[in-house]
């Protein structure tokens, strides 16, 4: 069984920096692309960065330039370093892991396993 834990969330006042973690653990398989969304209320859930296996990233505009995504592959882990933080990205931000693994006929099999979210919350 494959668990995803985040950690990191919280409180902090704007212009102030929040690092998130995701740790992944169980029968993972071999790990794609891993990527962060979050959600705000009343709105839908968006990405927010996102790194591929060969360590290209991609970035919302909303977080070029404050955010950065990266990951420990020996670890299983993705974090998200959150700078300059706004009101604005007050959301449960969620981790999304893509991964593959084999069949017993050898046939390559997709998944997509996400954390339980983690609250951050920027005051003005």
């Amino acid at each position: 069984q494959v668990q995803l834990v985040e950690s990191g969330g919280g409180l902090v006042q704007a212009g102030k920096s929040l690092r998130l973690s995701c740790a992944a653990s169980g029968s993972i398989g071999s790990i794609n692309t891993v990527g962060w969304y979050r959600q705000a209320p009343g709105k839908q859930r968006e990405l927010v960065a996102a790194i591929t296996s060969g360590g290209s990233t991609n970035y919302a505009d909303s977080a070029k330039g404050r955010f950065t995504i990266s990951r420990d592959n020996a670890k299983n882990t993705v974090y998200l370093q959150m700078n300059s933080l706004k009101p604005e990205d007050t959301a449960v931000y969620y981790c999304k892991i893509e991964s593959y693994d084999y069949s017993p006929y050898g046939v390559r099999r997709f998944h997509d396993y996400w954390g339980q979210g983690t609250q951050v919350t920027v005051s003005s």
